[in-house]
């Protein structure tokens, strides 16, 4: 299944994506997608429901996470040696685990908005991995039982903030919408092997991200039994997996960031797709 959430943010209605492509509507099964529907019972109740009896959704809504109440996000660095390669810095023996903010999750279509003062934000195209049931010491031979589904992620990260200003990578990577997720939570049985996904990502239509996540460093099954030595993974909880070669920082000869008015697309096969508009710092209303 390719479930989803759609509505204007803060008013977003479960649903899921029919073979047509076209959205159904949820909301008579479930009030939404959060921590209680990603478990085994939850999600085969889901998928015995008849599709074509769902109410179809009209237009083209907006998309929203896919995931209701994210109460972590987790991510991996550097678990791409290549990337590790293009950053000047050693291939990591065990994963680096970092958070971004919740405050940071938006749909895969918003808009980026550039922190103020920023000089340095860049794109990462990420593997998601989303909980369904709750993990603490799992080994890594059971580590994909307790994971509902992948999603596609676009780690976007401020360097001078992640890695000039001391301290944790956290306050790089955890800006306002700095954590564009969707648009689908994938199920595990439809995406099969996480570990052969091609992943790519464009800049104002120019391809600077190609990869696999055959080449990560730390498969999925090994991230999920490992962060789970360190904290207890519940359901509903994002884990970002790391990024292939081609962002910003690394580029050649001359670093690239983001600024106002570039268009960022990226994908993952079998996740979908997502695009969005690079815009100018300005407050947010609470």
């Amino acid at each position: 299944m390719k479930l989803l959430r759609y509505g204007p943010a803060g008013q977003e209605k479960p649903g899921l994506l029919d073979g047509d492509g076209r959205i159904r509507d949820l909301s008579g099964h479930l009030p939404d997608l959060g921590p209680a529907a990603l478990g085994k019972d939850a999600l085969a109740r889901l998928a015995a429901l008849d599709v074509a009896s769902l109410p179809v959704v009209d237009g083209a809504p907006r998309l929203g996470t896919p995931v209701a109440n994210v109460a972590k996000f987790i991510a991996i660095g550097l678990n791409f040696a290549d990337h590790a390669a293009e950053s000047n810095l050693p291939v990591p023996k065990e994963p680096i685990v970092f958070t971004k903010a919740i405050s940071s999750l938006s749909g895969p279509n918003d808009p980026v908005m550039l922190p103020r003062d920023s000089v340095k934000s860049d794109w990462e195209v990420e593997l998601g991995i989303v909980i369904g049931t709750r993990a603490s010491y799992v080994e890594e031979a059971q580590a994909l039982d307790h994971v509902a589904g992948y999603c596609l992620v676009n780690d976007v990260s401020e360097r001078e903030y992640q890695i000039e200003r001391g301290g944790t990578w956290d306050k790089g990577k955890g800006c306002d919408t700095f954590g564009p997720v969707g648009p689908w939570l994938v199920t595990s049985d439809e995406v099969g092997d996480p570990q052969n996904l091609d992943m790519w990502l464009d800049l104002n239509g120019r391809r600077m991200q190609t990869g696999n996540t055959r080449t990560m460093i730390f498969t999925c099954a090994q991230i999920v039994s490992y962060v789970s030595r360190f904290m207890t993974l519940m359901p509903g909880d994002v884990i970002t997996t790391g990024t292939p070669p081609g962002v910003g920082m690394g580029m050649k000869p001359e670093p690239v960031f983001l600024k106002a008015g570039d268009v960022m697309t990226l994908g993952i096969e079998k996740l979908g797709e997502q695009r969005q508009d690079v815009t100018a710092w300005q407050r947010r209303e609470a």
